[in-house]
């Protein structure tokens, strides 16, 4: 991580001093480096805690600050709001919550003013100490299923939960930035959840312009790369899907281009017959959504080489470049 320091003017011509301030000068000096020694002493140790709260990384990572989101200021001093330090390898104790009000700073002016999106990451951390909510069956209006899941994890351990809120959190800054109005489905806020039926209705009432549900898939080792997901064309039940098919698979296609791009990664060489789209009847956040929805499954957790990319906090800042410039594109028409 770089540190942004204080801007300083640059020195101005100086004007000879003699005489007595000469002397008081020569006095003063060896106590004003005594006390800069020790001032110097306490930052290094951490004493001060001023510096953490400046620094950001150099692909910009997101984050909040009290300066208006996309603004010079905003952009140079922005922590990283995912609590993750680009370019380390993740904790294993999930960090929760970075900064809850980043999703009630107001929306900069930008292309995308007006527009409202709703992200959704994936599952919840706190999923496996609530396996009888998770499990409880909800309504998908084809069928009934659980009404979520823990998600998957690396070999390592860095848990599915821990990416997609991560990714979340820096695609909620780069849109903020375009303009758009950001809605989270859960933001760490939440022990559990939500069931994916509610995760469908969030977007719904929010009357959002497009809504993307981050995931990464736990395949066999070998299979690689990403896909996204665009609902069936259903209407059955309590779905209706029909309205929303074209758009959403407008969205979806945006994105894949957008995310090949910025990010390297190559299509799934496992599911879409290598374009990186599939069409799924079975997922009750798209079932239930009456605006515009795709998931997005990045990589595959449990294959050695797209997990070495997706604990990568640089590499997430990709993702979210790539899923972020799809939506743009999307929404700009």
């Amino acid at each position: 991580m770089s540190y942004v320091g204080p801007d300083f003017d640059p020195p101005g011509p100086r004007r000879s001093r003699r005489g007595p301030m000469t002397v008081a000068v020569a006095a003063l000096v060896p106590g004003a480096l005594v006390g800069w020694l020790v001032w110097q002493a306490v930052g290094d140790s951490g004493g001060g805690g001023s510096t953490s709260a400046t620094s950001t990384t150099s692909s910009g990572a997101p984050g909040a600050s009290s300066a208006a989101p996309g603004s010079a200021s905003a952009a140079a001093r922005t922590p990283s709001a995912s609590g993750t330090d680009d370019g380390k390898p993740p904790s294993s104790t999930f960090s929760g919550p970075a900064t809850p009000a980043a999703s009630d700073l107001p929306a900069a002016a930008g292309p995308l003013k007006g527009k409202v999106v709703v992200i959704d990451p994936g599952h919840n951390s706190g999923n496996f100490q609530h396996s009888a909510d998770i499990n409880r069956k909800v309504n998908i209006g084809t069928n009934w299923k659980e009404c979520d899941t823990t998600g998957t994890s690396t070999n390592a351990g860095y848990t599915e939960a821990r990416f997609t809120l991560d990714v979340a959190r820096r695609l909620r800054t780069l849109l903020q930035q375009e303009g758009a109005t950001v809605k989270f489905t859960q933001d760490g806020d939440r022990s559990w959840g939500p069931c994916v039926d509610e995760r469908a209705r969030i977007g719904n009432d929010a009357h959002a312009d497009a809504v993307v549900s981050i995931h990464a898939d736990g395949s066999a080792a070998g299979n690689r790369g990403f896909h996204v997901i665009l609902p069936a064309s259903i209407h059955s039940g309590g779905a209706d899907t029909r309205a929303i098919v074209a758009p959403s698979r407008d969205l979806g296609e945006r994105i894949a281009g957008n995310f090949v791009r910025d990010t390297g990664s190559a299509p799934s060489n496992y599911i879409g017959g290598g374009t990186g789209l599939d069409v799924r009847s079975d997922l009750g956040g798209l079932n239930l959504s009456t605006v515009p929805k795709v998931f997005i499954e990045c990589g595959n957790m449990r294959d050695s080489k797209d997990a070495a990319l997706l604990t990568s906090g640089a590499w997430r800042q990709k993702a979210a470049r790539g899923i972020s410039e799809g939506i743009v594109s999307f929404l700009r028409g």
